[in-house]
């Protein structure tokens, strides 16, 4: 008896048609504020590096808040811990998303993005603690080259005007979002302190309400927001840091229709805070996050520093090696089978691509070094590392756009007009991405 081959799936093939439109809408938005957060930071780069740098470290050292309920916080503090929370709120949709209904709903699905995010998290971490370990450095900056900026990335593709096809930024997007748990868990396991229990109970209780509400179906902002405000400060003042309290908020909203039900509420809070967190919250909190001195001794001690250098080899090298080196082993082991249109070389360029880590890095880094003088040198490398993954990728997507703008015309070409492209309606895409005759 002859035992029939096992079909082997298909890594990067084409997506549902209604999996297509979903992260086009997601990445048009991300894009978008990609372009405004590399803008944010250009500003902040050139403003503090004018003679009218004293002005921009008033402003984001300026304090405002209600000291009575502990939240005096200055405006740096107000944008990383306050609107990086929308941020974070929003990544937990999205993965909730993913993990329902998305990618990561199987096994099967999510091997591959799970494998190469986890992959492309620790070894940049291990090339940061080789390299200050080798330097005689510390190693408390271990987690700052972990995590992927998919806004700014995306915004880097905008700018070269590539055509990069829907399955390479799909996988992009859902490495971000598998990179997104990663560092929230960083920061909420490594980076709290001076605990208080009874204002921890309090965020405690208000997430079970909150999954109360959810549960039983009531509808309402006049509910949720005050709810998410309140556990926002309880979280903060917990000592676990603010944006904790958004990713969980993201995690419990629901991301399934009801019957009957045009959009489920975790569609509707994502559809109305992602325009607001790509292109007001991440922006601000780059806009007084990345402004550091820079001058030709600043970078020199990138270099000659173990944990400024530590933090661009983690990205440029170790996010590229982790990344690209997981995906090839996982579809190996996995029979997984390259999409034919597409080349390993392109898993390559995304790799590098994935070494842009620009809004959580800052944030990682400034709390891995509570030292401004040494914060300074961290963003420094942060900066100059996401700089340098950027050009290395631009160069490597540039030579394969003519093979990616023939892929985006198939994908968009619609003769019939019917809203639907052709390629849909004489394929069928089959459940693990690839395709089959309709």
């Amino acid at each position: 008896m002859t035992v029939p081959r096992r079909e082997r799936s298909v890594f990067l093939g084409l997506l549902p048609w209604p999996e297509q439109m979903r992260v086009a809408r997601a990445l048009r938005t991300e894009t978008v504020g990609g372009l405004v957060l590399l803008a944010a930071a250009v500003v902040a780069l050139v403003w503090a590096n004018t003679p009218w740098s004293g002005t921009y470290e008033d402003i984001r050292d300026f304090h405002f808040g209600i000291s009575a309920l502990g939240l005096d916080l200055s405006v740096g503090h107000w944008t990383s811990d306050g609107l990086l929370t929308v941020f974070f709120l929003v990544a937990g949709i999205e993965l909730k998303r993913e993990l329902v209904v998305g990618e990561l709903r199987t096994p099967a699905t999510a091997a591959l993005p799970v494998i190469a995010a986890l992959c492309g998290m620790a070894v940049p971490a291990a090339v940061y603690l080789a390299t200050t370990g080798l330097g005689g450095g510390s190693g408390q900056g271990w987690a700052v080259p972990m995590a992927t900026d998919i806004a700014f990335a995306l915004a880097v593709l905008a700018v070269l005007s590539t055509h990069l096809p829907s399955a390479l930024r799909a996988f992009l997007l859902t490495l971000a979002v598998v990179d997104d748990l990663g560092a929230i868990l960083v920061i909420a396991v490594f980076f709290s302190s001076d605990l208080n229990s009874a204002a921890l109970a309090g965020a405690v209780a208000g997430l079970v309400v909150f999954y109360v509400l959810q549960r039983f179906r009531v509808r309402g902002w006049w509910w949720y927001v005050p709810l998410g405000v309140v556990t926002w400060a309880l979280m903060y003042n917990g000592g676990v840091h603010a944006t904790v309290a958004g990713v969980a908020m993201g995690l419990i909203l629901r991301t399934v229709r009801d019957e009957g039900e045009d959009a489920s509420p975790g569609e509707r809070t994502e559809h109305l805070l992602r325009p607001v967190s790509a292109g007001v919250a991440v922006p601000l909190f780059a806009l007084f996050a990345a402004g550091v001195s820079v001058s030709a001794g600043a970078v020199g001690e990138v270099f000659t520093r173990p944990e400024p250098l530590g933090v661009v080899l983690g990205l440029v090298v170790g996010k590229t090696v982790g990344i690209f080196a997981a995906t090839y082993l996982a579809a190996r082991f996995t029979r997984a089978r390259l999409n034919p249109d597409l080349a390993w070389a392109d898993v390559f360029a995304l790799a590098v691509l994935a070494g842009i880590g620009f809004t959580v890095a800052l944030l990682i880094g400034e709390l891995s070094f509570p030292d401004p003088a040494d914060a300074e040198h961290i963003k420094a490398a942060v900066l100059l590392g996401s700089l340098i993954a950027a050009t290395l990728a631009a160069g490597l997507v540039k030579r394969r756009n003519g093979i990616y703008r023939r892929l985006w015309e198939d994908e968009t070409r619609d003769e019939d007009a019917d809203g639907i492209p052709d390629i849909y309606q004489h394929t069928a895409p089959c459940r693990d991405g690839g395709e089959g005759t309709a």
